[in-house]
């Protein structure tokens, strides 16, 4: 059942495409750009950021606001070394940059090279006179070094100047999030119209994030209710994991869900993950194998992610869908492509009459190109996402005949 042609030209299109990512030179829009990665470092995604504005910095170098940004980012995850040497080359150039010179002088605070933050202090001063909040670090440095070696036994005395926060946005991002999501898919023959709509809450935990959510879908006529959870937890900045289980009575949803993915996090912009999916189904139950490889390059990203499901009688079906997308004005402002295709398991529910079928687990050819384009509003808190899609597929009971569909659907989002 495996189509080798499909698979082999599907992992050399995804291998050129990565090839040619790495290769190319910056030829964006370098505010854009940076907007996008400062929107990601104040979510907490520090490794695409970096990679972002190291990438803007091959064009424009002395950009100072970039490396100003890639500086923070480092120092706020503790590389306080290799920030310096970029605060020095802004410094090289830009004597009267106060943004600057306070990140500057927090670096070595938060190292706790006092010493030098007092020096780099005296040094800024020179520049901008009498400046309070550069004679407030510099005050804080001199307490540092003024304190008893054992502060333990003299925790009574307060310290007059207040130890400077890392960042206020990055310190206080929203933690709430609500979308709403509505879709319909149109067949050219044999089915009916479908609808699909879900309601989910989305909670930002130090565990990680997680998202209870209910699902409706009105399909072959028959209504349909499904509760599903995800949770993300984290364990380390290198890796986490994507947790789901749902339930449904409905026989339009498998009685049980439930997935497991590990996700890893590596040097420019990779990302790697591998999984599993687990459908019961009153009748038919699935495993599906699944996994990704993404890559963050500048304004874009890439992701391939192929599904195996094998099942008792022997056959094996493979199919897959690769993702792009263009990050415009924030992370939450994007235009993508999704192209899906090959052999995958198909567990519509088909009716006969009034009478609805039990599930059969066959194995159909399928290709999909969805469209999405996701924006935010007057309020960055708010943002829409909407896609437009096509596919056409395999008749589950009439091999090599293929039907059409039109996808089109909406999503609102509110965080705070």
């Amino acid at each position: 059942m495996i189509n080798k042609t499909h698979v082999i030209w599907a992992l050399v299109l995804f291998y050129g495409i990565i090839s040619s990512a790495q290769d190319y030179a910056y030829n964006g829009n370098p505010d854009t750009s940076f907007f996008t990665a400062r929107d990601l470092a104040f979510t907490g995604n520090r490794v695409v950021a970096r990679d972002t504005l190291n990438h803007i910095l091959t064009k424009y170098p002395d950009y100072a606001d970039v490396r100003n940004l890639l500086a923070k980012t480092l120092s706020w995850d503790g590389n306080y070394e290799e920030a310096r040497k970029h605060f020095n080359r802004i410094h090289s150039i830009e004597r009267k940059n106060k943004e600057v010179w306070l990140a500057t002088v927090k670096n070595e605070i938060y190292a706790k090279e006092y010493y030098l933050a007092i020096g780099l202090a005296n040094k800024a001063l020179k520049y901008l006179k009498n400046d309070a909040e550069i004679m407030a670090l510099k005050s804080y440095a001199l307490s540092e070094i003024k304190k008893p070696k054992e502060v333990t036994k003299k925790r009574s005395q307060k310290v007059l100047v207040k130890m400077p926060e890392k960042d206020s946005i990055e310190a206080a991002p929203k933690k709430n999030r609500i979308a709403i999501s509505n879709a319909f898919e149109v067949f050219d023959k044999i089915y009916n119209n479908m609808i699909y709509a879900s309601v989910e809450y989305k909670r930002e935990t130090k565990l990680g994030a997680v998202i209870p959510r209910i699902n409706y879908n009105n399909r072959f006529e028959t209504h349909g209710i499904q509760y599903e959870t995800d949770f993300y937890p984290k364990f380390s900045k290198k890796w986490y994991a994507h947790l789901n289980y749902g339930y449904s009575a409905s026989p339009i949803f498998p009685n049980h869900s439930a997935g497991g993915e590990l996700y890893a996090n590596f040097a420019n912009g990779i990302e790697a993950s591998a999984g599993m999916r687990y459908l019961d189904f009153e009748s038919t139950k699935a495993t599906i194998y699944t996994g990704s490889v993404g890559l963050y390059k500048g304004n874009y990203y890439f992701s391939l992610r192929p599904y195996v499901t094998p099942n008792p009688a022997g056959n094996i079906g493979v199919s897959g869908n690769f993702l792009a997308r263009k990050y415009l004005k924030s992370a939450d402002h994007y235009l993508g492509i999704r192209a899906g295709m090959g052999y995958s398991p198909e567990l519509r529910q088909l009716r006969s009459g009034t009478q609805l079928l039990a599930e059969t687990l066959l194995y159909v050819e399928s290709q999909q190109v969805q469209l999405e384009y996701q924006f935010t509003g007057w309020l960055n808190s708010n943002s829409y996402r909407a896609n437009l899609g096509i596919a056409r597929q395999e008749l589950i009971f009439d091999s090599g005949n293929f039907f059409w569909a039109i996808s089109a659907g909406i999503t609102c989002q509110v965080k705070f």
